[in-house]
């Protein structure tokens, strides 16, 4: 039986027309593997009342989520800071459209229930559970008992403070880390393979990992994930093994274009953080890519992949992206893949994961 072939991206924003052109750079590969899972990072609605506590991100047009299943994609994961930015009639609505193209979700619900229930795959014989958490706030973003909001692992600030993507995030909160385990353990029954994302780290902020990455990503793994798929940061992170386990600490942009990062913004609170992140994080976007102004690094990007072989092996890796402008993410040629493989080196190197060995083959860089 030849191996499943996983596809992971980063973070989707389809905020643009013409869905299936941004996404054509990268659909020869997501189109071709037996699975793939990407991040939708915004809601997809027509009727949006905004949320108070993060910066707001517009509702996507709807129509174009059908683009990610043209383009291949399986699944996608919604536990985020943004997806309940259009309130609950926005979780509503995308979940209801990505039901009815036939792509599973897993992250966000009516309530804390429906969030952390997972999103169930089959290729074959083989069966797939996908859960999604976000570890970065805003609080208000988060399901309850009887509100919709996402799945999450809270995560202990500094100062005992409001959890938000801009606080100083420490460690997980003991009882919210057990939750997730619990949920793991569950969905690892009958012989799932089981996929975990996260939506962790520090945005806008190269390599360097804050210090509860590590704990929860080992958390998940010790509670029978089989890999650990992150996102959040607009760049890509270092890989490391865990167990024998692949983590791969951030996919960066999976493919993003919005205007809702450009200057001349017509909502204040967007407009005021278009200037705001560039003192807060000391980059000066390329006016180039206007439809994702984010860090100069974020041009190097990578498609996660991993093959999951009948004898229970693992092979885990990436391929190499490059993002053209104004945002268009591209299967890397030879020179920008041999400048991402040497950046994922050095990130890894400078975040104090242990060194990757990489090697190019032809359907992936492997790492070990």
């Amino acid at each position: 039986m030849p191996a499943l072939d996983f596809i992971f991206t980063g973070d989707l924003v389809l905020d643009e027309p013409r869905p299936d052109y941004w996404l054509s750079g990268i659909a020869p590969l997501t189109t071709a593997a037996n699975i793939t899972i990407g991040h939708l990072e915004v809601p997809h609605t027509n009727r949006c009342t905004e949320m108070h506590g993060d910066v707001p991100a517009p509702g996507a047009d709807p129509a174009n989520l059908a683009a990610l299943r043209r383009a291949g994609f399986d699944a996608v994961t919604l536990a985020g800071n943004h997806i309940a930015d259009c309130g609950s009639l926005g979780i509503t609505d995308t979940r209801d459209e990505l039901t009815r193209l036939g792509l599973e979700h897993a992250g966000a619900g009516v309530n804390l229930e429906s969030a952390r229930r997972p999103a169930l795959l089959r290729c074959g014989e083989r069966r797939v559970a996908l859960l999604s958490y976000n570890c970065v706030g805003p609080q208000a973003g988060w399901a309850t008992e009887t509100s919709a909001g996402c799945a999450y692992v809270r995560i202990v600030a500094s100062d005992g403070g409001e959890i938000s993507p801009t606080a100083s995030l420490q460690s997980p909160d003991l009882e919210s880390l057990s939750q997730m385990q619990a949920d793991i353990a569950a969905a690892s029954s009958d012989d799932r393979f089981v996929v975990v994302a996260l939506h962790k780290g520090l945005v806008h902020i190269p390599a360097r990992l804050a210090p509860y990455e590590r704990p929860v990503a080992w958390a998940a793994i010790d509670a029978g994930a089989q890999v650990v798929i992150s996102h959040h940061a607009h760049l890509i992170r270092g890989m490391e093994f865990y167990r024998g386990k692949p983590i791969f600490h951030g996919l960066g942009n999976g493919c993003v274009v919005t205007r809702a990062l450009s200057p001349g913004q017509d909502n204040p609170a967007r407009a005021a953080w278009v200037e705001r992140r560039k003192k807060l994080f000391g980059f000066e976007p390329d006016p180039q890519y206007w439809l994702a102004p984010f860090h100069p690094d974020a041009v190097n990007g990578m498609l996660g992949r991993l093959k999951w072989h009948d004898d229970g092996r693992i092979e885990a890796g990436f391929v190499p992206v490059h993002v053209e402008a104004p945002g268009r993410p591209v299967i890397a040629d030879e020179p920008h893949a041999a400048a991402t493989i040497a950046y994922v080196a050095r990130i890894t190197r400078e975040a104090g994961l242990p060194a990757l060995s990489l090697r190019a083959r032809d359907d992936m860089v492997v790492a070990a």
